[in-house]
């Protein structure tokens, strides 16, 4: 199965998904943006959209990478990555449901000041212009298909251990399911 850990930047989500990694049975980390790092190395360089996820190649290989790590690891993978159009979660969703892949879609949320005030004090990445670009989007995908297409978690007033222990209890039905679909 995949644990899906979406939501803009600064929600927490690459601090989670290595929080919750080890609270689940047989669970790896695969972080989509390398699917997109690869893609940012074609040479010559693909049409400049401002996100690899416009380009039509990431999607798919997102699917096809999780299935092929799914089929040789097994277990959960635990994938974080923002996603906040509609269209690119039903394609990436659905690609993992004609595998039979179950998807536990989770959003990790903050209040946009909360969301602000992470971004210009992360001492690890830094401030981002861009970081700080996605909270809008964010905001609008929240307010519309977003919060109802997932799970969502609240990140404020929560450490990430609280936040990762959470979703790792709410995870044992998932998990059982998942181990009686093969794919």
């Amino acid at each position: 199965m995949i644990v899906w850990i979406n939501g803009t930047h600064g929600a927490g989500k690459t601090t989670t998904a290595r929080l919750l990694q080890p609270m689940l049975p047989d669970a790896h980390v695969l972080d989509p943006e390398k699917i997109g790092e690869v893609l940012m190395d074609v040479r010559p360089p693909l049409p400049d959209h401002g996100d690899f996820q416009h380009w039509a190649p990431w999607r798919p290989l997102v699917v096809e990478t999780a299935r092929r790590v799914l089929d040789q690891v097994g277990g959960t993978l635990v994938m974080p990555q923002t996603v906040l159009v509609e269209a690119y979660w039903r394609e990436i969703a659905d690609g993992f449901a004609q595998h039979g892949i179950p998807v536990r879609h989770v959003v990790l949320h903050a209040d946009q000041d909360t969301l602000r005030r992470r971004i210009e004090d992360d001492a690890v990445v830094g401030y981002s212009t861009f970081r700080m670009s996605r909270l809008a989007p964010y905001a609008e995908a929240a307010d519309g298909w977003l919060h109802e297409a997932a799970e969502v978690v609240s990140t404020v007033d929560r450490t990430p251990e609280q936040v990762a222990r959470g979703i790792a209890e709410g995870q044992p039905a998932a998990v059982a399911a998942a181990s009686t679909v093969t794919g």
